[in-house]
């Protein structure tokens, strides 16, 4: 009996990011250094595999500093921390490693630029989500607005129309965070923008691949948490690219097989907080049950890297 033919539409650059590998990366050189168990304030990335890669090799994944004794080392997810996190751990005499995605970190010190300079800040993101939250927390309560939607930005009334800023999340949606800033430069025309467009490279790389190759896909796959904004960003962004459908799953555990009645071409990427066996696990699920080929869609080449904490890399 012949089995359906079914071309997969692999997405490049998809998968870890620069700041998800540094992030895992100190988690393990901590381990390495310190031994288990190294404690971990949230999930170090959204990802529940790598977070269970971590602890069977001993590390301890907790909400709050609270829940770290204070002979343990702590890490501090990529997604980055209110600054009262750092100064809790220096008051209580811990050693902790700051795992903040550097492009995160830009943000906050764009924040505290535009801060210093008076102006009234501008957050575009999703409320409650750990980044937002450690974004947020650089600052005094009330120095930085939220604004989630292009309805909030109609809304926005600032004390001062002419002395206003915006920051952006790092894992938004690229073309809903431009409609949302058309919004506040066209009430706003001298807001300050970033000196670079905060949304990160890996973010918009992912994005646009899928754009590329969505048109066409009878199924769109998006490996990522649910927890992951980047991921959810991704599967409304295969929808409106002209993907018929489009899912987010964990791995090829949360497939529904029914999803492929009448799909001929599937298009298939991951989240930055994704690892690279999850989607090759889904290949070969689809490699079990259909006549597959497997097509690369490349848009773009990633070189980016960056250094671990000092702390990790110097001699002791």
């Amino acid at each position: 009996m012949d089995r359906q033919k079914l071309q997969i539409r692999l997405a490049a650059p998809r998968g870890f990011c620069a700041g998800v590998d540094r992030a895992i990366q100190i988690v393990e050189e901590a381990l390495g250094k310190w031994g288990a168990p190294v404690y971990v304030r949230h999930e170090i990335v959204h990802n529940q595999h790598v977070v269970s890669r971590l602890e069977s090799l001993g590390a301890v994944f907790v909400e709050e500093l609270d829940d770290c004794p204070p002979d343990r080392p702590v890490v501090f997810s990529a997604h980055g921390v209110p600054k009262a996190v750092p100064a809790e751990a220096e008051r209580r005499n811990l050693v902790y490693v700051d795992a903040t995605c550097p492009l995160v970190s830009k943000v906050h010190v764009e924040a505290e630029r535009h801060h210093k300079a008076g102006k009234e800040i501008v957050l575009i993101g999703h409320a409650g989500h750990p980044e937002v939250i450690g974004t947020m927390g650089q600052l005094p309560d009330g120095a930085i607005s939220l604004i989630e939607t292009e309805e909030d930005a109609q809304a926005f009334e600032p004390k001062d129309s002419a002395n206003t800023a915006f920051v952006t999340q790092t894992t938004l949606s690229v073309d809903d965070t431009a409609s949302i800033v058309a919004i506040l430069q066209d009430r706003f025309p001298g807001i300050a923008t970033p000196h670079k467009e905060d949304i990160c490279y890996a973010t918009t790389n992912r994005q646009e691949a899928v754009k590329a190759m969505a048109t066409g896909c009878d199924l769109f796959l998006v490996i990522g948490a649910e927890t992951s904004s980047n991921s959810k960003r991704l599967v409304e962004v295969a929808l409106r690219a002209g993907a018929t459908d489009s899912r987010l799953v964990a791995s090829a555990a949360d497939v529904d097989w029914d999803w492929f009645d009448g799909v001929g071409t599937l298009g298939l990427t991951a989240g930055a907080s994704a690892p690279e066996d999850l989607v090759q696990g889904l290949i070969a699920a689809c490699r079990a049950r259909f006549d597959i080929e497997v097509e690369h869609v490349t848009t773009a080449k990633e070189t980016v890297t960056f250094k671990l904490p000092r702390v990790l890399t110097a001699e002791v």
